[in-house]
């Protein structure tokens, strides 16, 4: 599998949340705007990237018998970067994403990627394998966030364009459910007809 195609699986063909319906915990909790959404995946994405890589150096370091606690470690070591900062530049976004940001660490696609993935390939391979799959993943939170932001409010990125209240299950938990229901539909049907 060349590079390119590498890069692009995590966006359509093996995309964490629309194909493989991992992280869905995190995905239905933070989505009730586009920017939490995006917010989430951006953290997400930078520990992935980074903890592919440092994985990927060390995966013949690491004896088998502690490999996956050795993974956890690395990716906490890179939440708590991101929990930090966070809680520094973007307070709102942090208080709005709450345990969502430590959760990270526990996410089942970045210690998937890490098993499967950069304990077994390249360090450039496994870069790229991270981007991917975490930008497929910020793109998923990111349309799944401004989906339920513009039904449940009217708005998108808090400009208000719609008069009056959206349709507030949307805003809601059982919203999540519904509009991602209907985006892994809408992806399945394209995988299927571009087979």
């Amino acid at each position: 599998m060349n590079q390119l195609q590498n890069f692009t699986k995590g966006f359509i063909r093996e995309n964490p949340i629309l194909v493989l319906v991992l992280g869905a915990c995190p995905t239905l909790a933070t989505t009730t705007s586009a920017i939490n959404g995006l917010g989430m995946g951006i953290a997400t994405t930078f520990v992935l990237i980074c903890s592919n890589v440092v994985i990927s150096l060390l995966s013949n370091l690491i004896p088998d018998k502690v490999r996956i606690p050795a993974f956890i470690v690395v990716i906490a070591s890179f939440v708590t970067i991101v929990d930090l900062v966070m809680q520094a530049y973007v307070p709102d976004l942090y208080q709005t994403l709450g345990i969502f940001i430590p959760l990270i660490v526990v996410n089942c696609i970045v210690l998937g990627r890490a098993e499967a993935f950069a304990s077994k390939n390249s360090v450039l391979s496994s870069f790229i394998d991270g981007a991917g799959m975490g930008l497929g993943f910020t793109l998923a939170l990111g349309l799944l966030g401004a989906f339920r932001e513009i039904a449940g409010s009217g708005a998108i990125l808090g400009y208000k364009f719609i008069k009056g209240d959206g349709i507030l299950v949307f805003v809601l938990a059982p919203g999540a459910f519904i509009a991602l229901g209907y985006m892994i539909a809408l992806v399945s049907k394209i995988r299927k007809t571009s087979k």
